[in-house]
């Protein structure tokens, strides 16, 4: 009876550790929000889940930034490429916890394929590389 007892226990307690560490490491809809901020040209919400440093590459430029610059570049290119519409094509994880989201991003002038990497950040998920490519 004991040793059943501690076997529930433990099992218990590794199912409990390992539901909570999915829990602080991809909140509920992050996936989603992101799409979302894409979607309406919002750079301040997707700085929102912008690292220290993140990689951008748009069309015609590239380069890696602070999170306060990230946000202004981002700015400049929904500005310049408003959106009419973003599309999730493909989501998925790697063993070390990194997730990626690709899509198809369009305005009026263009159709853009989007890389987008996030990885764990103090126990967080963080974008550390957009990518913004033609066909």
């Amino acid at each position: 009876m004991k040793n059943t007892f501690r076997l529930i226990t433990f099992c218990l307690s590794v199912f409990l550790m390992t539901s909570t560490s999915a829990i602080a490491t991809e909140p509920p809809g992050l996936n989603e929000n992101i799409a979302a901020a894409i979607k309406a040209g919002n750079s301040k919400e997707l700085a929102a889940f912008f690292g220290s440093t993140v990689e951008i590459i748009l069309p015609g430029s590239d380069g890696a930034f602070s999170k306060a610059q990230a946000e202004m570049i981002m700015k400049n290119f929904f500005s310049k490429t408003p959106p009419l519409s973003f599309t999730v094509n493909q989501k998925g994880n790697s063993a070390g916890g990194a997730q990626f989201i690709i899509g198809t991003y369009k305005s009026k002038s263009e159709t853009l394929n989007v890389y987008i990497l996030m990885k764990p950040v103090s126990n967080q998920l963080m974008i550390q590389q957009i990518h913004f490519e033609a066909d």
